[in-house]
């Protein structure tokens, strides 16, 4: 069963944050992430989120989790903290 990343993120500066998404392309090839949502235009129709989404795609949830805690990219989290508020969870899909 998939799994997604979903984030609401605040860039504070869009240049170090591109070091970030440089960074964190190396673990989402290695677990074969898939980018549904990347900072489109969003309608917040309920509630308060950040200005920024971002869904990516896992083929399960073991996956998922291993990618956020891989060296991979907990390296390139190095460089989002600092220059970025996030809030992120990984939800296991539905089929």
């Amino acid at each position: 069963m998939p799994a997604y990343w979903i984030g609401h993120v605040t860039i504070s500066d869009p240049t170090a944050y591109e070091a970030y998404r440089q960074t964190n392309a190396a673990a989402f090839a290695k677990y074969g992430a898939r980018f549904l949502v990347r900072g489109g235009a969003q309608d917040v129709v309920e509630g308060v989120v950040r200005p920024r989404t971002v869904v990516i795609e896992f083929a399960d949830l073991k996956a998922a989790q291993e990618c956020y805690h891989s060296p991979e990219y907990q390296a390139a989290k190095d460089l989002r903290d600092g220059v970025s508020l996030a809030d992120l969870c990984i939800v296991e899909g539905y089929l």
